[in-house]
């Protein structure tokens, strides 16, 4: 048996990052990590516009203007954004603008309308500004050859917007992990189908695939078989060429159906480690079959739960590249009491808020999946204590 930060030592040295890449429009770039520097290929914005509607006039001409001492000026054209205009603004003349359009040469200031007369052919005007007054500089936002998007960067909707106010249509980004699920047991039904005598639904390969998408991993290759090791070895086998972690639930202890170590046997493989000192979810089988990583979890859905955010999300974390895909940790002041005494380090399901976190009450078997209901976090019981009291400051994992 070994302790938790040594299985996640030995899982993370067994992974590499992924390297290989691909070209992903814009649309579909949510979450993923680029692969290359994105830099600016001109000044942002590509020339001077006006922040407002108003007009463009040479600052000079509005020196000591106001209600008292209005300005009147010659209105030489009218400029919408998208447009320019052709001409150039001499003292005494002013070109009517909306907001976003480039500024005529010859002006370097924008009166905002609400400062004039709304004139046409003449506006009086009945404010002063400065000269570059109300004026957007070209690169303004940013320049022509600034890195504004590094390699390794998670993007989000900002780093998107900011790709598509680049021009670019695509990014070049890391290739997503290839991840498949296994579901064990002759007793599993699937969902949908009709329940019969003995018989449970796989909620398993559920749960694990829905958490991968939730940190924005693709959905994984779901698969059920049943309680041969022969049969499991051939699905491993089948689609271990294309993935690069498989996930097994089930199978994994030490009774007559817990096949997990004949699957090892019969794939030819060693195990890393068997057993971790966390309860749930102790009995957790490990190993490497033709370079992808096996990971074979507890049949019972808290202890796949809880092992797949301690165990699996630091590896999924390497091979991305992606450091927040490991659980964020705190302290908080436990509000309810957990008085069990245990010999391994436990971790409860709570709900946390702020700085306190509750355990949650009633059940807390392995096999009580209604519990994780509503829960946020995993509240950390260190070994040989008993249990914990209420006020008690514990560490907090978040999900």
């Amino acid at each position: 048996m070994i302790s938790l930060e040594q299985a996640v030592a030995c899982l993370t040295e067994q992974v590499t990052p992924i390297k290989e890449t691909e070209q992903v429009s814009l649309e579909s770039l949510s979450g993923r990590i680029l692969a290359q520097d994105y830099t600016a290929p001109f000044d942002q914005p590509p020339f001077p516009r006006s922040p407002l509607d108003g007009y463009a006039v040479r600052g000079e001409d509005t020196t000591g203007t106001s209600h008292e001492m209005p300005v009147s000026l010659r209105v030489i054209g009218k400029v919408y954004a998208g447009h320019t205009f052709e001409g150039e603004v001499q003292p005494g003349e002013a070109v009517r603008i909306m907001t976003g359009a480039p500024i005529p040469v010859g002006a370097n200031a924008v009166i905002r309308q609400e400062d004039t007369d709304y004139g046409c052919e003449r506006v009086g005007l009945y404010a002063s500004v400065k000269p570059y007054q109300n004026y957007c500089y070209a690169g303004e936002d940013f320049q022509k050859g600034t890195v504004l998007l590094k390699k390794g960067t998670v993007l989000n909707a900002y780093d998107m917007a900011v790709l598509a106010s680049l021009g670019y249509g695509s990014a070049v980004v890391y290739r997503q992990p290839a991840i498949a699920v296994i579901s064990t047991g002759d007793e599993l039904l699937q969902p949908g189908q009709p329940l019969t005598a003995g018989k449970i639904y796989d909620s398993n390969r559920i749960l694990i695939n829905s958490r991968l998408q939730a940190l924005g991993i693709p959905s994984a290759l779901t698969l059920h078989c049943g309680d041969s090791a022969e049969q499991v070895a051939e699905q491993i086998r089948e689609v271990s060429a294309h993935c690069d972690i498989i996930i097994t639930t089930g199978g994994v202890s030490v009774g007559e159906k817990d096949i997990m170590h004949g699957v090892l046997k019969c794939l030819g493989v060693e195990p890393l480690f068997w057993r971790v000192a966390v309860k749930p979810g102790s009995p957790t089988l490990t190993a490497v079959y033709q370079d992808t990583l096996l990971i074979c979890l507890s049949g019972n859905p808290y202890g796949a739960a809880a092992n797949f955010e301690l165990l699996v999300r630091p590896v999924l974390a390497v091979l991305t590249g992606n450091s927040r895909l490991c659980m964020k940790v705190k302290t908080a002041v436990l509000t309810n009491a957990f008085p069990k005494q245990g010999k391994m380090r436990r971790f409860l399901r709570g709900y946390t808020k702020h700085r306190e976190v509750q355990a949650v009450t009633g059940n807390h078997s392995s096999g009580a999946l209604s519990a994780m209901l509503r829960c946020n976090c995993l509240i950390e019981i260190p070994p040989e204590q008993n249990g914990a009291q209420e006020g008690t400051q514990v560490r907090v994992h978040l999900l």
